[in-house]
């Protein structure tokens, strides 16, 4: 690991520095702020229980889910420096006719993370253009609130590879090295894994957009073997965005994320279907 930061510092060191065409300046933006809320009251289902109509029947539950992806993004001459706050957090309440109340959580995540990628090059007849170079970042991992059967999870993140990026239809495409040091679990560990993601917006007609990443990550060796260490993970997500006022969007959407466990037999799985209704502003672009 420690060749391969060392190999990417020295190739950001000897980058040849001439001017691209491309944004310049400050791109403050917030992405999205998305929000998604369901709620359904059943009053004397006991005594309806033989009936069969659902809506007198069913339990009474409530489910709320919440997406924030803002950044801050320097393009200078020669570099990008990046900036990202991500949250997610999501959460249904089952309460029974008889029994306690059951509560699940659906998705928790805050990433807080920087980086600095090197504007190398400029392709402009591919794939609608895009710009390549090597980058590092480093992110910080956690969630809102600790699970009631796991340690809260708390990972310091470096990565450091080569990426596509700032296309017209390609947002993003890397290959990259990550080390992690993960704090969820004591003793502590050291984790080496090696990670490509990609990022698509394509647009479909005036006021819509399709929408969709991808994240493989494999892990290759940890310091200390943990019960809940993973061999790989894999995530995706599609949507398509379809403007109904200025800045507000409705959206139709399908995330699934699947990851197998180094001690554990099985495979996880998890898919996420709805429609959610979100924002977005730009508060600076870069020009």
């Amino acid at each position: 690991m420690k060749k391969l930061v060392m190999a990417a510092v020295a190739l950001l060191v000897a980058a040849p520095a001439f001017a691209l065409d491309g944004k310049q300046g400050w791109q403050v933006e917030l992405k999205k702020l998305a929000f998604d809320l369901t709620s359904t009251e059943v009053k004397h289902a006991k005594e309806y229980d033989g009936f069969s109509d659902a809506r007198l029947t069913s339990d009474s539950q409530t489910a709320v889910r919440g997406a924030w992806d803002s950044i801050a993004d320097y393009h200078a001459t020669h570099f990008v420096w990046n900036n990202e706050l991500f949250m997610d957090y999501g959460r249904t309440k089952i309460r029974p006719v008889e029994g306690d109340s059951i509560t699940n959580e659906n998705a928790d995540k805050i990433l807080v993370q920087t980086g600095y990628t090197q504007r190398l090059w400029k392709v402009d007849d591919f794939l609608g253009g895009f710009e390549v170079g090597p980058f590092a970042t480093l992110g910080y991992e956690t969630e809102f609130t600790k699970p009631h059967h796991a340690n809260r999870t708390r990972i310091w993140r470096g990565t450091a590879g080569i990426k596509l990026f700032d296309g017209k239809y390609l947002k993003k495409f890397y290959v990259a090295a990550v080390g992690e040091r993960d704090l969820t679990y004591t003793p502590h560990s050291n984790k080496l894994a090696w990670e490509t993601a990609a990022e698509l917006e394509l647009p479909v007609r005036e006021g819509v957009k399709f929408k969709a990443g991808a994240l493989f990550r494999d892990y290759l060796d940890e310091s200390k073997r943990q019960p809940n260490d993973l061999d790989w993970e894999f995530a995706a997500d599609a949507r398509l965005d379809v403007e109904l006022y200025k800045n507000l969007f409705v959206a139709p959407f399908i995330s699934y994320y699947t990851a197998q466990g180094k001690y554990v037999g099985p495979r996880g799985e998890n898919v996420y279907v709805g429609v959610s209704f979100s924002f977005s502003h730009i508060f600076h672009e870069a020009k």
